[in-house]
Formats: structure tokens, sequence, C-alpha cells
């Protein structure tokens, strides 16, 4: 049985402005094989010094003191709700308006999903999470969506008063600040995912976790490798989700290069933009707040008519896409939860209207003038 991945990259690689940027991404990728020939020549591909490198690195550049390198954002997720001993008959406050990896995490790890309406940022409402807590509520998993914070203060002031762990999704938030502070500043475990297709990606599945506390940063690179101390102790059965060195090399050339420069044109395209379509009563975009900088790995709103929008900027050549067009609480999966439509209305609405348009560092100014257009003439503007 083959799986779906590339007849979909097929499709979607037919539009001239995508939102798949990985041929340019790296395009210098003689540059990073170079590096890569060292792991292959020394035989450092497991959990090698690269990793070590990358994971201080990483943890710096997001504000906080140890990182821990795992397979993927979704291990980072399942392994943090893990190290904090979270598990069967506990309960994970959570969104409805958020990736399968999010929810994914929380049932794999054996607790069950609560879900919180999203607010008008798209993300987590924060005002309604203290009404879902329970006696078994062990933590609060804000997702950073699009790259946008969460009000962390907000949630943090929640999650004290009731003595419960916040666990971050940031795997769309790199570098994304919050008073001018990374997101590692504002939960106890923060988890990034560095897939091809997030802001600083690398060639196959990746993820990280930041932590400023070191006993947990001690456990989680335990638990992340077998259980082992050593070549020959193990002192817990764990698990086996490392970070591959040859990936931490192309992490690491892409944090020392390029993600400065990525993060800055994703702002810079996504401002633009939000002038040119200011104004539109057919659109509507999360507030723009100074204090919290987006990193805008999706650029996100609400269209009117959004189905055939997308219809009309595709035939243009635009790859506007939908993230997602059903909400976790609606998903198959998620029948156990016992959830029917209504239940959710914000994160619902959300999913009927939203569409993303690309903003990557190498779409080019006349691209960006080019789907302006293209959505203006739609609305007849």
């Amino acid at each position: 049985m083959n799986n779906f991945y590339p007849e979909q990259y097929r499709v979607t690689g037919q539009y001239p402005i995508n939102h798949n940027y990985l041929p340019q991404q790296f395009a210098d990728y003689e540059e990073i094989w170079s590096r890569v020939k060292k792991v292959i020549q020394d035989g450092d591909f497991t959990l090698g010094a690269a990793v070590d490198k990358f994971e201080r690195d990483f943890a710096s550049y997001n504000d906080g003191r140890y990182g821990v390198g795992v397979g993927s954002g979704t291990d980072a997720l399942f392994l943090s709700l893990k190290v904090l001993g979270i598990g069967e008959g506990d309960e994970v406050i959570t969104t409805p308006f958020t990736f399968y990896a999010t929810v994914g995490a929380i049932v794999t790890a054996g607790a069950r999903p609560v879900f919180v309406d999203a607010g008008d940022d798209f993300n987590i409402n924060a005002d309604l999470i203290e009404a879902a807590i329970t006696p078994n509520t062990k933590a609060i998993m804000p997702v950073h969506w699009a790259g946008l914070p969460c009000d962390m203060e907000r949630i943090n002031e929640i999650a004290d008063k009731h003595n419960i762990n916040v666990v971050a999704d940031a795997c769309h938030g790199i570098g994304a600040k919050l008073n001018g502070k990374g997101m590692a500043q504002f939960s106890e475990l923060t988890c990034f995912s560095m897939h091809p297709l997030k802001n600083l990606n690398v060639w196959g599945d990746g993820g990280i976790i930041v932590t400023n506390n070191e006993e947990l940063a001690t456990r989680l690179a335990l638990i992340r490798n077998h259980g082992l101390v050593g070549r020959d102790t193990c002192e817990v059965f764990a698990y086996n989700s490392r970070l591959d060195t040859v990936q931490a090399v192309v992490a690491q050339y892409l944090l020392d290069n390029k993600i400065r420069n990525i993060t800055e044109k994703r702002q810079q395209h996504a401002d633009w933009l939000d002038l040119q379509l200011a104004g539109m009563p057919q659109i509507q975009f999360a507030q723009r707040n100074p204090n919290k900088r987006s990193v805008y790995h999706l650029y996100m709103g609400l269209f009117d008519r959004r189905d055939e929008l997308i219809a009309h900027l595709q035939g243009q050549g635009i790859d506007a896409k939908i993230h997602y067009p059903t909400p976790m609480h609606l998903q198959p999966a998620a029948q156990f939860l016992g959830h029917k439509k209504g239940d959710f209305p914000m994160a619902e609405r959300f999913a009927d209207n939203c569409m993303s348009l690309p903003v990557h560092e190498f779409i080019t100014q006349e691209q960006l003038q080019f789907m302006v257009s293209a959505i203006k003439a739609f609305y007849g503007e």
C-alpha cells in the first residue's frame, strides 16, 4: 500500500506560487553535504557531537537553557507528557483547532484530551481554561498556532493557581516572541518541530524539547534513549526517539545561517499583505499585537466564500491551502470523546473559513502583488 504524500506533493507542486519551497531552501545542499560527510566518515550517526551542539544553540535561540533533541515534534509532545508522569486517568487541556499531533500525543501518552475553544487569535481562549479544570487535570497544552504566541501570562497564572503543568506546542513557533522573550521562557516544557515544512527544517523528521529545568532535561535525555545511562546500564525501560546526527547538522546549518532571514522575510511579507488587504470586509485576520510577534509559519485568515476563493486562486497558480478543514473534536479518531458539531463554535468557524497563503522567504514582491490582485478581483474590489 502506497502512502499519500508523493501524490499530494505532485499535485501541489504544480503551482508557481507554492507553500513548498524546499528546493530553494536547500539549493546550497553541497555546503551542508560537506558537513554531513564528516558524520559519515566518523560513523557518528546516533546522538553524535553535532546533536549536543545543536541542542545548546537551539535552546539559547529560543531563550531556554536546555534542549533535548528527539525524533519529531510529535515525540517532543509525547515525551514531555511522559516525563511529567502523565498517563492513564489524567486529563490534558488543549485546543480543538490544531494539528493532529497535539491531540495524538495526549492520547498515546494515555491521557484524555479536554478541549477548550479558540479565541479570536486562533489560539486557545485562556479565559475558558479554568472552567475546564478538574481534579484529573495534570497539564495545559497551548498551541502557538501559525507561529503566534498564546496568552501565556494568563495561562501560567491559571496553571500556577491550580498547580498543573504547562507543556507548550510550539511546533509552529521557532523564534516567536512574547514581550520580547522566546517561547521557552513561558512553559515548563516547550516543544518544537523541524519537519521539512517548518520554518527551520531538516531532511526528514526531527523535534526538540526546550526547558529551563535541569532535572527534567536530564530525565528527558534518559527516556528518549532507551533509559540508558551508559552502554551497559539501563536505568528505566523507555523509548527510542533520538534526533539523528545528520538532521542535527542540517538544523545547525539553518540555525547559524538562515533562520533569522527566514523569520524576517516571513514577517515582512505578512506585514505587507496585512497592509494591502486591510479594510476588506470579506477577510478577518487575528489581531496584530506588537507584544506578540508571530513567525508566520502560516499566514492564515478567515475568508468569505473560502472554497470558491481557493478554487479561484489555484486556477491562477496560487497554492492556497486550508489548515485544517475539520477541527479535532469532529475527527473520526475523536469519536470516543463524545463531542458533536456545535460544541466548539469558534474552532468550527475557523475550520469552515480559514485559508493560508504562502509567505516564505522565496516569495517575490511581484508574486505577493499577484496574490493580492487575485483576491481583490475575486471579491470585485
